[in-house]
């Protein structure tokens, strides 16, 4: 074997192992910028643009792709404050975690989501079960289950 073989032997060997490195850094560094990234949060259909303090409701599965209920009509500025509790036991409080809460059927998390609850709403306390939270939303019969601790109690 003669010096040049030798050359282009390990000249060809050193060029393979550093094509294999610098395309295992590419497929690494592409994969966990993918991986990093956020979902993008989700819209539903009766979300309404811009508003702080929407409840973003999911349709019954039930319902047809086409028909999609309407929103609950919001109080106004000037309207009377939430009726004060009327359970035992039942309090006042404010979401106080800025992504929001899931609104559960039950006190689990394989529960059916019923909607969400945004920054900063109000809701009726009901009870405290473990972890959970059952509570009423303000001027509607809707009742749910929240992950606790998400919340802080007005006075």
């Amino acid at each position: 074997m003669s010096w040049s073989g030798l050359f282009k032997f390990v000249t060809g060997f050193l060029l393979a192992i550093a094509l294999l490195a610098g395309a295992g850094a590419v497929g690494v560094r592409y994969l966990i910028t993918r991986l990093s990234a956020p979902p993008p949060r989700p819209i539903f259909a009766n979300d309404k643009p811009n508003s702080g303090r929407a409840i973003a409701q999911a349709p019954p599965a039930s319902a047809s792709p086409q028909a999609s209920p309407s929103p609950a009509p919001e109080p106004s500025p000037a309207a009377s404050p939430s009726p004060k509790p009327d359970e035992p036991g039942a309090y006042q409080a404010r979401v106080s975690i800025p992504i929001g809460l899931v609104l559960r059927q039950g006190p689990s998390r394989e529960s059916t989501r019923l909607g969400g609850l945004e920054y900063n709403d109000e809701v009726t306390v009901l009870e405290t079960k473990g972890d959970w939270m059952r509570v009423r939303l303000p001027n509607s019969d809707i009742e749910g289950w929240v992950k606790s601790g998400n919340t802080e109690r007005l006075n």
